[in-house]
């Protein structure tokens, strides 16, 4: 493993723990009630008005931002009678050809089902993978995903996406 390697892991080991701690912080801090811990996070993801599971913004100028970007379709949303305040959501995500989705976080658990192309994607302190029909990968709640793209120039690729996450299907994307 070469230093620039061992830098980059440790900075983002360093990063984790400082997000690890302020949310520990957080969670100590007294809440009037369960709806102002669900709006303040509303509040803060503002994610209600942007596309779930989509491409999130890219830096203006980068490489990311010359390519197409992925679209989703909600296909169901369903509360968990056996879970209570909790529900899953089935989303189709399409991958143009080299379309790419930046960093970005979900609230819940999300299982992805590769159904066709080849989606390369990579959450943090994992290896990048290249997944294809059939195969599957699994983030663990707010984990960070570091990318999802399609590599191929020609084909799209297509995914389905199962989001279990807090009742009323949403907000699923939330910023890095």
């Amino acid at each position: 493993m070469n230093a620039m390697s061992l830098f980059l892991r440790h900075r983002t080991r360093a990063g984790l723990a400082a997000l690890t701690v302020a949310a520990m912080g957080w969670a100590l801090l007294p809440h009037a009630s369960r709806q102002s811990t669900v709006q303040f996070i509303d509040d803060i993801c503002s994610a209600v008005s942007r596309p779930m599971f989509a491409s999130a913004p890219t830096p203006e100028g980068s490489a990311a931002a010359a390519r197409p970007q992925t679209s989703t379709k909600v296909i169901s949303c369903e509360a968990l009678p056996n879970v209570p305040g909790k529900s899953v959501t089935t989303v189709l995500v399409d991958f143009p050809p080299m379309a790419y989705s930046p960093a970005h976080r979900h609230p819940g658990s999300v299982t992805a089902i590769i159904l066709e192309g080849t989606v390369r994607s990579q959450l943090a302190d994992g290896p990048v993978g290249d997944y294809r029909p059939g195969e599957t990968f699994f983030e663990p709640p707010r984990t960070l995903h570091l990318f999802a793209e399609n590599p191929d120039p020609v084909k799209p690729a297509k995914l389905v996406a199962v989001f279990v996450a807090e009742e009323n299907c949403g907000p699923l994307l939330l910023p890095p």
